[in-house]
């Protein structure tokens, strides 16, 4: 196995791990186990268990930037784009990439000051989701889309917490009324 796939393979092991048990109770003993492989082999790649943690949510929200991003892309008007981002959001509440679900909104709940790598990461992931739609804003007031005097950094961060907050109510009370309420 070469070193990129060892990488690899650690990183979505342990972005499984992560995701389902929790960034704190993931211990690397328990990524070690769960590859077979060694502490040494682990930090061969990896310099510190806060660095995996980092590469592990960048690897699980790729996907999801990617999926939101290629729906975004798909149409050409404002509204259309915007309908896009709220279709992606609401399939996703109801079918999440990931089993033990949505790793940006597990790692924002979990992080806090005693683990500033991967708040940074958590950070930089909404930046680029909710500077996404700010684009998609943008450009509609850039084309005669959209009124000149929308604030699109205010109506970006509506759009995006509201959304994220459905995913959570949704996935915990298991009912996607609340992420239609917000659609």
């Amino acid at each position: 196995m070469t070193k990129q796939a060892a990488a690899s393979n650690i990183i979505k092991t342990s972005a499984s791990l992560f995701n389902k048990q929790g960034y704190k109770a993931t211990s690397i003993s328990a990524i070690t186990k769960a590859l077979g492989l060694t502490k040494g082999a682990i930090y061969r790649h990896f310099k510190n268990k806060s660095a995996l943690e980092a590469e592990a949510l960048k690897y699980m929200c790729i996907s999801i930037e990617v999926g939101l991003g290629s729906k975004i892309m798909a149409k050409k008007h404002v509204e259309e784009k915007m309908e896009a981002i709220f279709k992606f959001f609401e399939e996703y509440a109801s079918n999440l990439y990931y089993e033990s679900g949505c790793p940006l909104l597990n790692a924002a709940v979990e992080v806090d000051d005693t683990n500033p790598e991967l708040k940074k990461v958590v950070h930089k992931i909404i930046l680029n989701i909710h500077g996404g739609i700010v684009r998609v804003l943008e450009n509609g007031k850039k084309h005669g889309q959209l009124k000149q005097d929308v604030d699109s950094d205010a109506f970006a961060s509506m759009v995006f917490t509201s959304v994220e907050g459905a995913i959570m109510v949704t996935k915990v009370t298991d009912d996607p009324k609340h992420m239609r309420v917000v659609i």
